[in-house]
């Protein structure tokens, strides 16, 4: 269901603007975006978990408050981290 910590430093690594960045928006709407993809997965392979829903509905909120500051932020930024996750906006 979760992305293992292996997975989670690679996108820390990747997205992180210093080393030794793990709190950056950018990291934070990465690893966000990885969680959601793995609970999608999920749900589509067990309908009826009604629970991980509601998870997964709470982690959209937060991604997407996390793309408002920084589009408010810094709009360079925003767009290519839109450009690099896939995202649609």
């Amino acid at each position: 269901m979760a992305i293992s910590q292996t997975e989670k430093n690679e996108i820390i690594k990747k997205y992180a603007r210093h080393e030794g960045d793990t709190g950056s928006p950018e990291v934070q709407i990465a690893v966000l975006t990885a969680d959601i993809n793995a609970l999608n997965d999920h749900l589509k392979s067990h309908k009826k978990d009604h629970h991980s829903y509601v998870g997964l509905l709470k982690k959209i909120g937060h991604r997407r408050n996390l793309l408002a500051y920084l589009r408010e932020k810094d709009v360079v930024r925003y767009r290519e981290l839109i450009k690099s996750l896939g995202l649609r906006r």
